[in-house]
């Protein structure tokens, strides 16, 4: 097989060269995962989708041709129900994404592929995309999944990032705006919206974290932003991008270089 020919998006092989790759003892399969959800009146509502879509692409491409990794179509409707409350937020059911997982990882297991990863861009998706792989695996034993969040362990983050934004900037805050201005910036408004919750949650209690709460975004924001957007900056924005592909390239490629779980 000529490799060199062979494309990294999975929709354009060929049934044939589908079936060579998943002969690998390593082949693995990248399903990224978006939404599309209100992301304050100054991003778009694809916002979660371009980020793992454009990460994911730019990490391909530093890989050699002959390796047996290949990318599914970007799931870009998630699971969105935080916030329904804005316009343009289209969710759906937490069923439908974990039938969507089982049904779809079970036909790649069968074609012979070893394993997927679930490459996820949407916070409010976590823990959905977690059990979805527990139970796919428990449907297809002999693929390995693993279910990441992709700004989850990057390394450097807290030097770009205050801890004030690490924690409290849940959505379209500095860190999404910075890194939308570095991908699309003609899909990123003039407005900066700056709409930190100031409410007082119980002691030991959070909105994320370690005992968090099931809110919903217009619990916490009038203009669909949970955080301060005012100083990002295209600067940030790349920084914070070749963060996200260096990390996201050494992890895969650690994996690809691998025989795990034999």
């Amino acid at each position: 097989m000529n490799f060199k020919s062979i494309p990294s998006e999975f929709e354009y092989l060929s049934w044939p060269e589908v079936g060579d790759i998943a002969k690998d003892k390593r082949s693995t399969v990248l399903w990224p995962f978006g939404a599309v959800e209100q992301h304050g009146p100054h991003l778009p509502l694809a916002t979660d989708s371009i980020f793992v879509d454009e990460i994911i692409c730019e990490v391909l491409k530093l890989f050699p041709y002959d390796v047996p990794l290949k990318k599914l179509p970007t799931q870009y409707i998630g699971f969105s129900p935080e916030h329904k409350g804005f316009d343009g937020t289209i969710s759906l059911s937490s069923n439908l994404i974990t039938s969507m997982i089982k049904e779809v990882g079970v036909q790649l297991s069968a074609m012979g592929f070893k394993r997927l990863i679930l490459i996820n861009a949407h916070g409010g998706q976590i823990s959905l995309l977690n059990t979805a792989a527990r139970e796919l695996r428990s449907f297809a034993p002999n693929l390995s999944i693993f279910p990441c969040f992709l700004w989850s362990g990057v390394d450097g983050l807290s030097e770009l990032l205050s801890k004030k934004e690490i924690e409290n900037g849940l959505h379209a805050s500095l860190a999404e705006t910075s890194l939308m201005l570095a991908l699309k910036p003609e899909l990123v408004g003039n407005e900066r919206p700056n709409d930190v919750y100031e409410g007082q949650i119980p002691e030991g209690w959070s909105l994320e974290g370690y005992a968090p709460t099931a809110w919903l975004t217009e619990d916490l924001s009038r203009s669909g932003v949970i955080g301060d957007s005012r100083d990002a900056n295209e600067k940030l924005g790349n920084n914070l991008k070749t963060l996200l592909i260096n990390h996201w390239y050494k992890l895969i490629m650690n994996l690809m270089e691998s025989d795990w779980p034999n």
